[in-house]
C-alpha cells in the first residue's frame, strides 16, 4: 500500500450483508420485505452480490480485485488503457464466479462516478466539489451502489415537460435552502434492493422546458419516500441440480418510486442544467456499455463450453454440421473478446479519464446482441430435444427404475445418464428457462437498445473518409 493511503479499508462480505439491515422500503409480490438478507428470493441476490467482497479477500483474486492503493479496483479512476483492461478483467472474473451472472454491485455505480468525474470540469465548483467528495465517500466506505437512470417515460413521443403525467420522468418539485425534493419513478433499477447508495441520472437530452427534469443526485437506499418494488422474475423456486446457475445466483431489479424524496445539496450533482442532461447520460453509457461487453464474456464462453461438452457426451463432435456450429460459436465468443480488449486499447483521455473507444464498444455490444439468439439456437441444436423431455433427478435415483434410466440414457465418452442430465440441465438453465429468457431480453435492451447502439455506431464512424475513399476508387474528384 502506498504511503498515506492507510485509511482505505475493504469490507468483508459479512460487513456488506450487515449494512443492508436498515429501514429500506422494499416490496416483493405485494408484501413488505423487512430484511432483504434473509428473504427467500432477494437473499439469493444479496449472497450473489457478496461475491465482490469475497473476491477481494481471496488470494486467487486479490491482486486483480484490489488496486495498488489498497481499495477495490472498481473505484480506480481509469487514466490509461491498462486501467481499463484490468477493470474489464475484474468484471469478467467476477461474472465467471457468478456463473455467467454479473455481480454489478460496484461496476454500475463506479460507471456513474466516472461519468460524473469527467463532467465535473464543466460544472461550477459547488457541483464539482460534491462529486469529488461523494467519490471519496463511496471509495472509503467500500460501498455497494445502484444506478436509477431509465424513467418510466409515459408517452415516448413526448419530451418530459409535455407528458400528460408530469411524473413520467423524475423531476424536481421543490428547491429548498437545504436541498431539493424530487418525485417520479425509474424502472430497471438493478441491484437496488441490496445496495447502500442509489445514483439517479437523467436518461436523455433535454430542452429548457425540461429543466426540472435535468437532475442528478445520490441517496442512501433507506431514504424516506424511496420505495423499491422488486421484480418477481427469476423468483420461482428452483433446485440446484435442475438449475445449476439460477438456483444460486440472482440479480434483483426494481420499479423505483420517489415520493417527494428530500435530497440534501451536498448530494445533488445536477439541478436544472438541462444543457448537460444528455451529456451526462451519454458519458455514463460510454462507461457502462464497456462494463456490459466485459460481463458478457463469461456467458459466451459458457455457451461455447457447454456446446463442446454436449457434443462430446452425445458422440457428435465429429459431425460436420456440429463442427460448423462449434466453429461459429468460438468465432462469436472470440470476436466479442477481441472487440472488448481493443476498445480499451483504443481509449481516449476525456477530462482526465480514459474512456473506452465508443465506436468499438457499441460494435461489440451490437455483435453480442444480434448473435445471442443464434448462439442459443446452435447450443440447443447440439444438445438435442432432451433439453425439454429429460427425466427428473428423482427418476435417475428411483429404487425401481433409476438404474435402467441411467443405463438407457448413457451417452458417449463414458457419460452415464446422471452425467448427461447435468449437462442437459446446465444448457437448459442457460438457454431455455427463466434465466435464458432473462439473458435474451438483456441482450436486446440492457445498457441501451439495439437501435441505440446502431445510432451510436453511425454517429461515431468516420463516414466522410470512407466516402472520399469510395469516390477515389470510382475515379471521382474529392468533394
Amino acid at each position: 500500500m502506498k504511503p498515506g493511503l492507510a485509511r482505505y479499508r475493504l469490507r468483508t462480505s459479512a460487513e456488506y450483508i450487515e449494512s443492508l439491515r436498515d429501514s429500506r422500503r422494499v416490496f416483493y409480490r405485494g408484501e413488505p420485505v423487512p430484511d432483504v438478507t434473509i428473504h427467500p428470493v432477494l437473499g439469493i441476490a444479496v449472497r450473489h452480490a457478496a461475491l465482490d467482497y469475497e473476491m477481494a479477500d481471496d488470494p486467487r483474486f486479490r491482486e486483480l480485485a484490489v488496486a495498488e492503493e489498497g481499495y477495490s479496483r472498481y473505484f480506480k479512476l481509469p487514466v490509461s488503457s491498462t486501467d481499463l483492461l484490468k477493470r474489464s478483467a475484474l468484471i469478467e472474473a467476477a461474472t465467471r464466479e457468478g456463473k455467467t451472472l454479473v455481480v454489478l454491485i460496484k461496476e454500475i455505480g463506479t460507471d456513474a462516478l466516472f461519468a460524473l468525474h469527467t463532467l465535473a470540469p464543466h460544472l461550477d465548483e459547488p457541483y464539482a466539489g460534491r462529486i469529488r467528495a461523494f467519490y471519496e465517500h463511496c471509495l472509503n466506505g467500500d460501498l455497494a451502489m445502484a444506478v436509477a437512470q431509465t424513467d418510466v417515460k409515459g408517452d415516448r413521443s413526448l419530451p418530459p415537460s409535455k407528458q400528460p403525467n408530469p411524473d413520467s420522468y423524475v423531476r424536481i418539485v421543490q428547491r429548498r435552502a437545504d436541498g431539493i425534493v424530487v418525485r417520479g419513478a425509474k424502472v430497471h433499477t438493478s441491484v437496488s434492493v441490496n445496495a447502500n447508495e442509489l445514483f439517479v441520472l437523467p436518461t436523455r437530452a433535454m430542452s429548457a422546458l425540461d429543466a426540472d427534469y435535468a437532475v442528478a443526485f445520490a441517496i442512501p437506499v433507506d431514504t424516506p419516500g424511496l420505495t423499491m418494488i422488486a421484480s418477481s422474475y427469476l423468483g420461482s423456486p428452483k433446485s440446484t441440480p435442475e438449475h445449476p446457475i439460477s438456483a444460486e445466483h440472482k440479480m434483483a431489479e426494481t420499479l423505483t418510486l420517489f415520493d417527494d424524496v428530500f435530497v440534501p445539496w451536498e448530494r445533488v450533482f445536477l439541478c436544472g442544467e438541462w444543457q448537460l442532461a444528455g451529456e451526462l447520460a451519454r458519458r455514463f453509457v460510454e462507461f457502462h456499455r464497456f462494463t456490459a461487453i466485459s460481463y458478457k464474456l463469461p456467458l459466451v464462453d459458457a455457451l461455447v463450453g457447454s456446446a463442446l461438452l454436449a457434443a462430446r457426451v452425445n458422440g457428435t463432435s465429429g459431425a460436420s454440421h456440429v463442427r460448423d456450429k462449434l466453429a461459429w460459436l468460438v468465432s462469436y465468443a472470440e470476436t466479442l473478446r477481441a472487440l472488448t480488449h481493443h476498445a480499451a486499447e483504443q481509449s481516449t483521455i476525456v477530462d482526465g479519464l480514459a474512456v473506452p473507444n465508443t465506436l468499438l464498444v457499441n460494435v461489440a455490444k451490437l455483435q453480442f446482441a444480434m448473435g445471442l439468439h443464434t448462439a442459443f439456437q446452435a447450443v440447443q441444436d447440439i444438445a438435442g430435444g432432451l433439453l425439454v423431455t429429460y427425466p427428473s433427478p428423482e427418476d435417475l435415483h428411483h429404487p425401481q427404475y433409476g438404474t435402467a434410466v441411467r443405463r438407457y440414457l448413457a451417452g458417449a465418452a463414458g457419460a452415464d445418464g446422471a452425467e448427461r442430465l447435468q449437462v442437459i440441465n446446465l444448457i437448459s438453465d442457460l438457454t431455455t428457462g427463466e434465466f435464458g429468457g432473462y439473458q435474451a431480453v438483456l441482450a436486446i435492451h440492457a445498457e441501451g437498445s439495439i437501435e441505440a447502439e446502431k445510432i451510436t455506431i453511425l454517429a461515431q464512424y468516420p463516414q466522410e473518409p470512407a466516402i472520399q475513399y469510395a469516390r477515389w476508387l470510382a475515379g471521382l474528384a474529392p468533394r
